[in-house]
């Protein structure tokens, strides 16, 4: 009888395979090494938003404009609300441009965990690929948006009617990677909630109406003063807001500390939402 241990005797062997995450851990490294998935993402993101669509990414165009003219006529028109001389259509359209992108990534991203909750059970990747290719994504639909605000711009500037601030448009790209990562942090956030319970994803959109009208979109910051003018500075989004009509038409506020505080609230929301998001990884698939 030889002397070592039989086949019949020896202890079977289990390979289990699982995502290697922290509470905390931003795994940057393995994102990266997922990048190509990431591009997947975004143009899949596009794909089934214009699916089956006759204008399909035109809507891109389309539905600001239409929003915004509709602005001109009730805002501008009826309410008559201020502008601060920058021409009706042109503030209303970069306006709604930065809050789309905003909303659009808390909107998107509060539903990342059940709208994807088949793919996290049959394969792993970095959960966090999904928020990420949401905000790149957003970030392309924001540029396609704003090249209505450019051509339009343009004609203004040549008749007079607006003065960019140059030195603030250098900031502009930090203020929209700023409200990308603010986006992602509060739909993450809600998203791991919303395992649990479900009622958070149908507040999501009331909440970002009425969070709308708490935000110098439809008017400046300048229209308000007192208590209400006061209560609009601690929105985090009413900084970034100014300081982009700041830059476009020497017209907004610029608020080093509204700043300070719009991104110390992003740093918070971000990093809470990849601890409870990396937490609910782990086990949202048996709650959903």
């Amino acid at each position: 009888m030889s002397s070592g241990t039989t086949a019949g005797n020896r202890t079977p062997r289990h390979t289990h395979i699982s995502a290697k995450s922290r509470l905390f851990t931003l795994n940057c490294r393995v994102v990266w090494q997922y990048r190509e998935l990431t591009r997947l993402f975004v143009i899949r993101g596009f794909q089934v938003k214009y699916k089956q669509t006759v204008l399909g990414p035109l809507w891109l165009l389309i539905n600001p404009m239409l929003t915004a003219l509709f602005d001109v006529l009730l805002f501008g028109n009826i309410a008559k609300l201020s502008t601060d001389g920058v021409p009706q259509l042109l503030f209303y359209l970069s306006g709604n441009a930065l809050w789309a992108f905003f909303s659009g990534r808390v909107s998107s991203n509060s539903t990342t965990f059940i709208k994807n909750a088949g793919l996290f059970g049959k394969v792993y990747f970095p959960r966090l690929v999904i928020p990420i290719a949401d905000v790149l994504g957003g970030m392309i639909q924001f540029g396609i948006q704003m090249l209505m605000v450019i051509l339009l711009y343009g004609y203004f500037y040549a008749v007079g009617a607006v003065r960019p601030g140059l030195p603030l448009l250098l900031t502009l790209p930090a203020v929209l990677i700023e409200l990308g990562l603010m986006g992602m942090g509060i739909g993450v956030l809600i998203s791991s909630f919303t395992t649990k319970y479900r009622d958070l994803s149908l507040l999501v959109g009331y909440g970002l109406h009425l969070w709308m009208y708490a935000t110098p979109v439809v008017y400046p910051l300048s229209a308000v003063s007192g208590t209400l003018r006061a209560l609009l500075r601690l929105n985090p989004v009413t900084a970034p807001m100014e300081l982009m009509r700041a830059a476009l038409f020497q017209t907004g506020s610029v608020m080093p500390g509204g700043l300070a505080y719009s991104f110390g609230f992003t740093l918070l929301v971000a990093l809470s939402g990849i601890v409870i998001f990396n937490r609910t990884e782990r086990s949202f698939i048996d709650t959903i």
